[in-house]
């Protein structure tokens, strides 16, 4: 599932975002080290020429709020380790955009696309949390967020099973 959850990002990024520049990897995380209270990123990528491509998918609606966090975090990977940084944020249908595009003046190098998808973008992030706890990887506060959000943001008929989803996981999975 992991590699299809890759292949599933790398497709969105050329086609969604019409980037396509190579992929070269996923970038390890002692690779992009960030400030403490800097949000994390997704799935960051490092492109064939260096750069890095930072994928996410935004299910809370996206503010002023949500706009500053992901500006902090592009120019903090791009001071730290002097990269273009590609921002590319998968809103899914039911997150209400309430930021006009607008120019973000900074002396970091980077970009923040959003796109809106119609596919079942919980599903997604559902899949991209159990199999960080396949992997014995850490959940953080980012996917808790996202965790608890799933019974909200999902269709209506599928309420109960994401929140049956969350309830295992939370019981099972984190105490």
């Amino acid at each position: 599932m992991y590699n299809e959850i890759l292949e599933y990002i790398t497709n969105t990024i050329k086609k969604t975002f019409k980037d396509e520049r190579p992929i070269k990897c996923l970038t390890p995380e002692h690779e992009t080290v960030l400030d403490e209270e800097v949000h994390p990123g997704g799935f960051i990528f490092t492109t064939e020429d260096g750069d890095f491509i930072d994928f996410e998918v935004q299910l809370k609606d996206f503010d002023e709020m949500e706009l500053t966090k992901y500006v902090e975090f592009a120019e903090n990977l791009c001071e730290k380790h002097n990269r273009h940084v590609s921002v590319y944020l998968l809103c899914s249908k039911n997150v209400n955009v309430s930021v006009k595009e607008c120019k973000i003046y900074s002396e970091s190098n980077f970009t923040i696309k959003l796109a809106c998808s119609q596919e079942d973008l919980c599903r997604f992030t559902l899949e991209k949390i159990k199999n960080k706890i396949k992997n014995n990887q850490t959940l953080n506060e980012d996917d808790l967020n996202a965790l608890e959000m799933l019974p909200v943001t999902c269709d209506r008929k599928d309420r109960n099973y994401y929140r049956l989803e969350y309830f295992k996981i939370i019981n099972r999975e984190l105490y």
